[in-house]
This record gives C-alpha cells, structure tokens and sequence, in this order.
C-alpha cells in the first residue's frame, strides 16, 4: 500500500475516505511547545483504546516535528476530475516486467507450501498474494525507512488532513502498546509499513500469525506477511474461485453508450467511472466481446468492461474480485498489473 504509480493513498495504498480537514496548525503551533501540547492533548483518546500512560509517557517526549513529510504530502498530485489520464501501457511495462515477474516466481516457489495451506483455508489465490507482495514492497526489498510515530504525529498535528492521519497515530500507538518494537514501526512517509504496507489500522484488523510462532510480524516474516495479505482480501470480500478478470477483444461496433455505468460510485469516483455496466458473461459474448487467452469466466457470472487505453487496444472485462484489488489500492492502473503480475506469476 505504498504510494505509488497511480496510488491514491500509501499504505496501501488504499484510497481514504472523504475526510474533513481541519485548520493547518499555524507557524506560530509549529514550536517544539505546540506539538508536544497536541500530542499531551491525545491521552484521552489513547486512554479510550486502551494505550497505557507507560506507553506514551516513553514515546511522546522522544518525538519532534519532521517537515520533510509535510512537504511530502502537500506534494502529492490532487488528480481532479479535470486531469488527464495517461496511457495504461508504459505503467504496465514497468510493473509487470520480466525482473518483477521472475523475482515473483521465485517468491511463489520459496513460500509455495506455506501458500497451498493459505489459498486452502481463505479461497485467496497464490500468485495473488505474491503479486501484492511485489507490488508494495518488491518481495520485501524495500519498505521504508521512516520513524512512523514521528511521521504520522507530523502529519496529525499539522493539521491539513488531521482527521486522516491522527487515527493511524493512535493504531501506531496501539500496536506498540500491544509489544510490536519500536524499530519495527518504520515505513512509509504516511504510515505504511511492513511487507504488504499496511496502515497501522490495517495491521490492528487483519494482520496474522502465518508461522504459528504467536506473532503478526509482516515486517520480517514472508509467512506472516502473506497470511496478512490473505485476510485482508477476505476482510474484503474476495470470492473463492472467481478470477479477478480476463483480457478481452471488443469489436470496433460495440455499442458503449449501450453499456455505460449511470451510476456514481461513493468511493474513487473517477476510478470507477472507467468501468461500464454489469452485464454476463453470455451477454457480453453476444455483443462480440471474446475472451483473449483461456481463462474464461461463466455464463452467468457478472463482469464490468474496461478499456484502458482507449478502443482498439487490449480491454478486461472485470469481476467482483478486482473489486477487492481495488479495495486495497485505489487505482486501476495497480489492480490490473496485480492481477496481471499474479497471472504471469501463475503461469
């Protein structure tokens, strides 16, 4: 869940909510006085999860404001609905290259017994848990090195999007409550850490013991950190043995007013706008839209068409599973080169 590519949120890499933004602290706020009265005014709430007093007392006074990852938000790209969309392609050429996908099989082999047993108890598929592997973190070769709880106390008490950043503080605060070290607690600018990057909130919900050694470390173990993987997806919805989706050719008549989504999602808008109607697989064979490669999907199952780069170049026609990818990052140009990577991880 890194930011990355087409990411709307690190960590993930997973699109937040609408959030309400509170007013920025003022430069005046910004003396090593005024944080440290923001982070003594967060005891009730850390109180109200449970973090001991013990906790905080070893960690708050350790902390200082850190600009560079102030200046690092306020650097990310808004994406209005106003701005173009570049091509799929040269994202895809970089994410699901050779080196990715041969790295990923070697990954996929390395961990193949521990990942039988976890596609057989979650339904999540193998290559599927490897493609997010090596997606966030390239199989585990980069994770980050910032101090989370410096960061995210930054970016909580700076204030632009407190009301985002100040609850992964506080699943920071939990986790090393709950006896995570403290130098595990490191990752991205905004809080994704680990191998999948997740967000410390993540962590506290899905994060889970792959290696039956009574820990979720998914900072160092690749058991733990694809069991993680795993029950996210399933938190998620993912649906055992449906695929995620399938390329496809359209033909140069295919009617797409006919097939155009009316409706406007609540999450990721513009991501989903890319995405036609529900139809079956029956009716969208009848309008000409055929399967690529031969992976198929059922008469009856329901898929959304997508053409990334425009018509006349290779299309998807996508199931509820994608949905789920999504559901972990955002973006469509990192859900298709997850499935993708996974298919050729697979194959």
């Amino acid at each position: 869940m890194m930011m990355s590519g087409m990411a709307f949120w690190p960590g993930s890499a997973v699109a937040p909510p609408a959030v309400a933004q509170s007013d920025p602290a003022t430069v005046r706020d910004m003396q090593p006085s005024g944080f440290q009265a923001y982070l003594s005014g967060l005891r009730p709430k850390a109180r109200a999860m449970g973090i001991r007093d013990a906790t905080m007392d070893g960690v708050f006074p350790t902390l200082t404001f850190n600009p560079r990852v102030v200046a690092l938000d306020q650097a990310q790209p808004g994406g209005g609905p106003e701005s173009p969309i570049p091509a799929f392609e040269p994202y895809r050429r970089q994410h699901v290259d050779a080196a990715r996908i041969n790295r990923g099989r070697i990954a996929y082999q390395t961990n193949r017994s521990r990942l039988t047993r976890i596609e057989r108890e979650t339904g999540v598929p193998e290559a599927i848990m490897v493609a997010i592997y090596g997606h966030e973190t390239n199989y585990g070769s980069y994770v980050g090195d910032f101090d989370l709880l410096r960061s995210l106390a930054t970016l909580a008490f700076e204030g632009r999007r407190r009301a985002l950043f100040e609850p992964e503080l506080l699943a920071t605060l939990k986790m090393l409550d709950s006896g995570v070290p403290r130098g595990r607690l490191v990752g991205s600018w905004a809080g994704a850490t680990g191998y999948p990057q997740f967000l410390p909130s993540v962590y506290l919900r899905v994060a889970k013991d792959g290696d039956g050694d009574g820990k979720a470390d998914i900072w160092t173990s690749e058991a733990d950190a694809l069991a993680s993987i795993a029950n996210y997806f399933v938190d998620a919805g993912w649906r055992r043995g449906m695929p995620w989706g399938i390329a496809v050719s359209v033909p140069a008549g295919l009617d797409r007013g006919a097939i155009a989504n009316r409706t406007t999602a609540p999450r990721c808008p513009r991501v989903m706008e890319r995405h036609s109607r529900w139809l079956t697989m029956a009716e969208w064979r009848r309008r000409g839209v055929m399967p690529l490669g031969g992976t198929t999907l059922a008469d009856t199952d329901l898929a959304t068409l997508i053409e990334p780069d425009g018509p006349g170049r290779t299309a998807y026609l996508l199931t509820g599973n994608y949905r789920v990818i999504l559901d972990y990052n955002c973006s469509n140009f990192y859900a298709l080169s997850v499935g993708l990577l996974a298919d050729a991880v697979a194959g």
